[in-house]
């Protein structure tokens, strides 16, 4: 190692141990053991143009053991991103881009979201999939324009989560070559020594998951983590894990133990940390002018290598014209015009179809105009309904839009992210409802980014009927009603399912859809106005005159019960108001005239819906009803479960009415005539 390159190095140490010290909050041990790996990424090996954080072929740098942030911090201040030294002096402030944990969106270069461990893993999975899949697409010869490696740091934390043992099996079977990741096999985590907890020989693990393997015995051996990478790029049919052995908190008191992972080492451990790496101890936040310039060399290097990118563009443009206007269509994020126009509609009166299938017909309809589409299913795809017909199988042509994901539902969410991250693509995956308690660390991820990720999610209910309350969604939809910025999509039926998914394509932002396993009867898509409700989050399907009786609202398979409710309701003489709201969340983002058009005070409300009641009170109020679940469902045939729970039309129609009777009494009004009598 030259003294430049020592010197340089130190510089980001101790920027990271300043910026957690400064603080006095963060991980000191990780930038200590790692910045030699990072030093040589950054510096040597990673085509990246600081000037310009989102050229389109730049190689991408995931951190997953995100708690590791100050060092990426200090390496992109020194490379020349936006992140000046008062950023650094900010790290884990208020209003600061230096946050505790890397945030997408907040910090110039940061790829996506980390600190959940094992999900950065995940997610570069995610983005080297994306890589494969639009090098095949639009790569001609001679023209490689895309043609990236994805990187990544890990640490113990990471490879213990099952979320990584997922994606690393995911990306072995998918042969993602243009992926590395670096180990830092240091042999401490937060508790202690990871004998404690992890034994098990992650090398050989790794190589069972058809991954390119090597081991680094030093973590400040330059030349033999250069050699190891060098390698790993030179295998083309697998991704390549490195185990670098570092020492956590290297150079101070604390090294080799759990106390310098989680905490600033403190004012005197710093000093000494300091001396021991013959680094002044008098000054914080300090580059010296060497290292500053051998650092900011990242900047003419990254623009020199766009530079030959955008020319090599330039001819490819030239040579095929269509496949680049195509190409830069889908890196802008735009979508065909006219795309909408090939969103079916599904005329009323015909024969009654389940959600899921008619997602299905959506899709397919579709795709040719969205062909950015990529993504599947985990191991359930002729359930969901979720594959693409005319297109290939991802694994065998990476040209392919449908991905099997394989019974990995957490990795499979994880990975979309990091496909939406990377661009180019509009991803999807696609599991039973109820497994969202498996995937939903990756869709709260999604929903911090705000990435374009979509997730669709089938068997909604417990009208899925006999495989029993184990596979029958009951707190779901309230649990991912209640993540910011996920929006929320229940069709009642074909046509609003049609809608539904021109909107997950159009808001660019994370969204789930929740569709049913059983046939649902059709709204008319023009009387009812169908799409044009859809995009208010809720709306008006039987208007129930200028002063209804009651109100009725339902999402999903629940809306037809309310429909059938408010017939029984008329020979009573009470008149329903009958609403859908496919989508809380967008109804949540009108402006307060249009809730109240939908919602009117005065108007006793009843809600429906198969699902936990928690988030129902809001829109009934406290003289409403909610009929929901606050308990499991049973195994029988979906109908009889339904029935029996309080699903059907003449149970939502006798809670209607007594909503009704309370009100009447309570305003000294008669009750209503009763047929018959």
């Amino acid at each position: 190692m030259s003294e430049l390159d020592q010197l340089s190095i130190n510089a980001l140490r101790f920027l990271a141990v300043d910026a957690v010290e400064k603080a006095d909050s963060g991980h000191p041990g990780a930038p200590l053991g790692c910045s030699p790996m990072v030093y040589l990424l950054f510096h040597k090996y990673m085509r990246h143009n600081p000037k310009n954080s989102k050229w389109t072929n730049r190689d991408r740098f995931v951190l997953s053991n995100g708690h590791a942030s100050a060092m990426l911090y200090a390496v992109l201040h020194l490379t020349g991103y936006k992140v000046g030294i008062e950023d650094l002096e900010q790290f884990r402030q208020w209003g600061s881009i230096t946050p505790g944990h890397p945030e997408r969106g907040d910090t110039d270069g940061v790829e996506v979201t980390t600190g959940p461990l094992g999900q950065g893993f995940a997610m570069a999975v995610g983005m080297a999939m994306a890589e494969k899949h639009l090098a095949a697409v639009y790569n001609r010869p001679g023209c490689e324009i895309v043609d990236h490696y994805t990187y990544g740091l890990c640490g113990d934390g990471d490879l213990m989560e099952g979320v990584s043992h997922e994606a690393a099996s995911l990306a072995g079977t998918l042969g993602l070559g243009k992926l590395i990741f670096l180990y830092d096999d240091n042999l401490v985590s937060l508790d202690g020594p990871t004998e404690l907890s992890f034994t098990e020989d992650v090398l050989k693990r790794f190589e069972a998951y058809h991954w390119h393997v090597q081991i680094v015995q030093d973590g400040n051996d330059l030349e033999g983590i250069s050699k190891a990478i060098e390698a790993a790029q030179k295998v083309k049919d697998k991704p390549s894990l490195i185990a670098v052995r570092t020492v956590i908190g290297y150079g101070s008191p604390k090294a080799g133990t759990n106390k310098a992972h989680g905490e600033a080492l403190g004012p005197e451990a710093v000093k000494e940390t300091k001396r021991n790496l013959d680094w002044p101890e008098d000054k914080t936040f300090y580059v010296p002018e060497e290292a500053a310039i051998n650092w900011l060399q990242a900047v003419d290097k990254g623009a020199q290598e766009e530079s030959d990118w955008n020319a090599m563009f330039a001819k490819y443009k030239e040579a095929y014209p269509e496949q680049a206007a195509e190409f830069e269509r889908v890196q802008a994020g735009r979508l065909k015009d006219g795309w909408q126009q090939s969103l079916p509609t599904f005329a009323a009166g015909g024969k009654p179809i389940a959600t899921r299938s008619a997602g299905n017909t959506v899709m397919n309809a579709f795709a040719k105009y969205v062909p950015e589409l990529l993504g599947g299913a985990a191991d359930l795809s002729t359930s969901t309904k979720t594959l693409i017909k005319d297109s290939q199988n991802f694994h065998v042509d990476p040209t392919g839009q449908n991905v099997y994901f394989g019974v990995r539902e957490f990795g499979m969410c994880a990975a979309v992210n990091g496909m939406a991250a990377h661009g180019g693509v509009i991803p999807y995956g696609s599991t039973f409802f109820v497994f969202t308690d498996y995937c939903k660390p990756a869709l709260r991820l999604a929903a911090l980014m705000e990435t374009h990720s979509i997730f669709v999610f089938t068997h909604d209910s417990i009208g899925l009927g006999q495989d029993g309350p184990t596979h029958q969604p009951v707190e779901q939809l309230t649990m991912l009603r209640a993540v910011p910025h996920l929006t929320d999509f229940r069709p009642a039926d074909a046509n609003e399912t049609s809608a539904v998914w021109g909107l997950a394509l159009e808001r660019k932002g994370p969204c789930f859809m929740a569709l049913s396993r059983q046939d649902l009867p059709l709204l008319d898509p023009v009387k009812q106005r169908v799409f044009e409700g859809v995009r208010r989050g809720a709306y008006i399907v039987e208007q129930g005159g200028d002063t209804p009786d009651v109100l009725i609202v339902g999402t999903g398979a629940e809306l037809w019960p309310a429909v059938q409710a408010a017939e029984l309701l008329k020979k009573d003489g009470i008149i329903a108001r009958i609403v859908s709201m496919p989508s809380t969340h967008i109804f949540e983002e009108q402006p307060e005239s249009y809730k109240a058009s939908i919602f009117p005070d005065h108007v006793p409300k009843l809600a429906i819906e198969a699902g936990a009641t928690l988030g129902w009170w809001k829109y009934v109020g406290r003289d409403g009803d909610v009929i929901g679940l606050d308990r499991f469902g049973a195994s029988a045939p979906g109908p009889i479960v339904l029935e029996k729970l309080g699903f059907g039309a003449d149970n939502v129609a006798a809670r209607a009415k007594a909503l009704v009777e309370r009100a009447r009494r309570a305003e000294g009004k008669p009750e209503p005539a009763m047929a018959g009598k």
